[in-house]
């Protein structure tokens, strides 16, 4: 089976899982249809960020939010956003800076303290790499009508807080 026929055999949790008798199981098969989907998006970002642009979706996810951020974000807050561990964080920035996309400064000479800012160089990546992303999400949902988006999202969004609304001891609560 070559890679490609791999991907599709292994994203498609909610026919492998359930088939057709699946039918009475609407929560699961809706949650493994936002996983298999999320994971065909997600390997296809991946694969065309490293194609294009040589970055990971990790350093995508950092770049962005200090993108957001002019005066930069503490290295734990960039943890904390980007759902990342403080030493990955950690390599990421020393990576990203070493391509001089990414300076740490001390603001206010506090060695305690550590902000991971975009270059000028980083920023003008971020933005060729942002546009293409909106572009490669669009061609990936090109098939789906934009009025169905929106209800998807909305729709989506109503799982999402039925979901918060019954964590158990959760730091997202």
């Amino acid at each position: 089976m070559d890679t490609m026929e791999n991907d599709a055999a292994s994203a498609d949790l909610e026919l492998i899982l359930h088939g057709p008798a699946g039918a009475a199981k609407p929560e699961t098969r809706l949650w493994l249809r936002m996983l298999s989907t999320t994971k065909l998006i997600t390997t296809e970002i991946r694969r065309r960020l490293r194609t294009e642009f040589g970055a990971t979706l990790p350093q995508f996810d950092l770049m962005a939010q200090l993108y957001r951020e002019k005066n930069g974000l503490r290295l734990g807050e960039l943890s904390r956003r980007t759902m990342v561990t403080n030493g990955n964080v950690t390599g990421l920035v020393e990576r990203l800076e070493s391509d001089g996309l990414v300076k740490r400064v001390t603001p206010d000479r506090d060695r305690r303290v550590t902000v991971a800012q975009l270059t000028p160089a980083g920023a003008k990546l971020f933005a060729a790499m942002a546009v293409a992303h909106e572009a490669w999400l669009r061609d990936l949902m090109a098939d789906v009508d934009r009025a169905m988006v929106a209800d998807l999202w909305s729709d989506i969004g109503k799982v999402k807080t039925s979901v918060r609304n019954h964590l158990s001891g959760s730091e997202f609560e």
